[in-house]
């Protein structure tokens, strides 16, 4: 199994994670190609910092993740606005 292979298995997990609204997502499980939204890192952090995104939450000192709930009521919004590029 080559790491393509690896990271796409991943993506079943986010799909369950969100559908269940618990727990916590990585920024890789966030954004595309394995996560749901196509934006870059810079403009997440930057949307992030702006306060149009949600908040981090820090699990440890290297380790930074979104709550589930929070990266679903975005995903929701943004296709309210019909706007999923962020």
């Amino acid at each position: 199994m080559n790491a393509q292979t690896s990271k796409l298995g991943q993506s079943k997990p986010v799909v369950n994670a969100l559908s269940t609204r618990h727990g916590f997502l990585r920024l890789d499980s966030i954004l595309a190609p394995l996560g749901p939204l196509p934006i870059s890192r810079s403009s997440w952090w930057n949307k992030v910092r702006s306060g149009e995104y949600p908040q981090p939450i820090k699990l440890g000192p290297r380790t930074t993740a979104w709550r589930v709930a929070d990266i679903v009521a975005l995903i929701e919004r943004l296709e309210g606005k019909g706007d999923l590029r962020g």
